[in-house]
């Protein structure tokens, strides 16, 4: 059986789905990834996964330019002749299903901005990615969705049929490599923590509205004197929502390839997106153990279980998200309860031999 994944990002394949990909490869499958030139390529083919290149611009609305890239990506799925495209995220989803010469799956990631903002703009882009998703769908085998919500949208407004939406939460996550773990000592000192026996409050996220930024900032400021603030991510200059905040009393970190160690440092995790697949970030501080404060929006709520590992607040209320923290940083005993319950809940639901099972089951149940 020949499989091609197809992303608008290496990294999104690599990230993601590479756990996948190397169990098809032991069980004596053919991987491609199809995917734009990033930095990923050789890492791929270190694991044995054939990549293959295709020009995409993620937040082009050009129709000459989308052409072109039709036009290649068709040529280069023809060539390959895969038995399965399984396409990730919506511009791909869409082309894949356009051009892929047999089996095609979309996988519907998170909804994005376009489905959170109500400005013009906004509504008129999310109308056109419905209408293209309702008819794309008409012509794939399988629709998977990463959370319930988005699932039951596409389903209550007949975007998709019943038969071939498959919930699949998560892209899954490695709970052997994310475990609970000791913090190596000189992450006090890089972040300018030393000496100062406070808990750690850490958020890992782009650095763009849509994230909470915003709130987190503020909440940490409110909470200035009861915890040190951290920050992972870096700014996304083609999101429309990139912005440059004034920090305050948060230390940005920036991007760092080894997330575990700051995870481990943390004594709370913090996410307050407006909107999500599932996050995985949420789903890394879970796996290592941590107590979790997170919004009440689709995918964020598919980790977060108020009062069993963590609290959820209101999205775009700072207010709010600094007295969940505050209550979970002055209570210790209650911290660490939520972040037993994490790990558990990570091993049991979202551990990612799960997701390869059943997107093999998916695979197999398509060729047969």
């Amino acid at each position: 059986m020949k499989i091609a994944f197809l992303s608008h990002l290496d990294l999104n394949l690599y990230r993601f789905r590479l756990p996948v990909m190397k169990e098809l490869l032991r069980r004596g499958h053919r991987v491609y990834a199809v995917c734009p030139k990033g930095e990923h390529a050789d890492r791929f083919t270190a694991e044995g996964v054939e990549v293959v290149h295709y020009p995409i611009l993620r937040q082009s609305l050009n129709p000459l330019k989308e052409l072109r890239t039709l036009r290649s990506l068709a040529e280069i799925l023809r060539d390959l002749d895969p038995d399965i495209v399984h396409a990730f995220t919506h511009k791909p989803n869409i082309y894949g299903a356009l051009c892929a010469p047999r089996h095609r799956i979309q996988t519907v990631t998170g909804l994005g901005s376009f489905f959170i903002d109500e400005g013009k703009k906004s509504l008129l882009v999310r109308r056109l990615i419905e209408g293209l998703y309702r008819w794309t769908a008409r012509k794939s085998d399988r629709v998977i969705f990463q959370n319930s919500d988005d699932m039951r949208y596409f389903l209550n407004r007949a975007i998709v049929r019943e038969e071939q939406a498959r919930l699949v939460r998560s892209s899954g996550i490695d709970t052997e490599h994310f475990r609970p773990m000791e913090a190596p000592k000189e992450l006090h000192r890089i972040a300018g923590i030393d000496g100062e026996p406070k808990p750690v409050v850490l958020m890992i996220a782009r650095v763009i509205r849509d994230k909470g930024v915003r709130e987190y900032l503020e909440a940490a400021q409110r909470l200035k004197d009861q915890a040190h603030f951290l920050y992972i991510g870096e700014s996304d200059p083609g999101n429309k929502g990139a912005f440059h905040p004034d920090w305050g009393v948060v230390k940005p970190l920036g991007f760092r390839e080894n997330v575990r160690e700051w995870i481990a440092l943390s004594d709370l995790v913090v996410l307050p997106s407006y909107r999500e697949g599932v996050p995985r970030t949420l789903l890394e501080a879970a796996a290592m153990g941590k107590a979790l404060v997170a919004t009440d929006v689709p995918g964020c709520r598919e980790v977060v279980r108020p009062e069993g590992n963590g609290l959820l607040v209101p999205a775009g209320d700072a207010e709010v998200l600094a007295e969940a923290m505050g209550e979970l940083l002055a209570d210790d005993a209650k911290r660490e309860r939520l972040a037993n319950e994490s790990r558990r809940i990570a091993v049991d639901e979202f551990d990612v031999r799960r997701v390869v099972e059943a997107y093999l089951s998916i695979y197999e149940e398509l060729v047969q």
